[in-house]
């Protein structure tokens, strides 16, 4: 169980770190993706898109 969250935490770490070019490819503005301002700060919680990136990923290994 402590793996899962280990990998949804460094999941959500890489998308938030690359999500300039993920939102040029049309994700981030899935349903389910929240972006709100608190104390001044942009925050973003991609939940959506990380688990249809999940889910990819899971296919590919699974063919491989």
């Amino acid at each position: 169980m402590i793996r899962w969250f280990i990998v949804i935490f460094l999941a959500l770490v890489l998308i938030s770190w690359f999500s300039p070019l993920l939102q040029k490819l049309g994700f981030g503005k899935l349903p389910g993706d929240l972006r709100f301002r608190l104390f001044g700060r942009d925050w973003f919680i991609p939940v959506t898109t990380t688990i249809l990136l999940s889910f990819v990923a899971s296919l590919i290994a699974r063919l491989v």
